[in-house]
């Protein structure tokens, strides 16, 4: 809005092309508490963890399923673990890069018509930051829960690399959802 001489506001035109921002409220920003409820419920469950258990100890919950005390100073599959130190803050440079940017996606998003990608852009955003608070803190992300089947063990994992997983699942499944709606129309 521009003012006037004689005290009345006017509307300042938009350049031709350029996109009106949505409200906070219609944007994908509406599924950041998810992604706040992701981070919080992560660092309590792991707080537990390294409070009732010690390092190693296993419970079996099901014949499948164990829960056990790990740390982890590389990437998922433990993915540089052995390096000298400097991938703790390319992890933590990654998670701040990639939580900005799908944040930046997240507020271009018209929740309503993009729910199922909003939410799975959330889940990244609130493991990426759960597990980057772990290495912020000790310089290595505590995992717990340790699948198996038979003599095939899978590296442990978390509460934040689970909402990863399943964002971005999600992702997959809306893009999977979009491009058959593209085909339907062209067809």
């Amino acid at each position: 809005m521009s003012e006037t001489g004689g005290g009345k506001a006017t509307a300042t035109p938009m350049p031709a092309g350029a996109a009106q921002p949505l409200p906070l409220g219609l944007s994908g920003w509406r599924f950041l508490p998810l992604a706040a409820a992701i981070i919080v419920a992560d660092q309590v469950v792991k707080a537990w963890m390294v409070l009732h258990f010690t390092l190693f100890e296993r419970v079996r919950v099901l014949p499948v399923l164990d829960i056990i005390l790990t740390y982890n100073t590389g990437a998922a599959f433990s993915v540089l673990s052995d390096a000298s130190g400097w991938q703790r803050w390319l992890f933590v440079l990654l998670a701040l890069g990639v939580s900005a940017g799908l944040i930046v996606w997240l507020r271009r998003l018209r929740a309503a018509a993009h729910g199922l990608l909003a939410c799975g852009l959330a889940l990244i955003i609130g493991g990426a930051l759960g597990n980057m608070i772990d290495r912020l803190a000790s310089g290595r992300v505590v995992d717990f829960i340790h699948v198996h089947w038979g003599q095939a063990y899978f590296p442990a994992f978390n509460v934040a690399d689970s909402a990863i997983t399943v964002g971005a699942l999600a992702l997959l499944i809306d893009a999977w959802r979009e491009s058959r709606s593209v085909r339907r129309v062209d067809a």
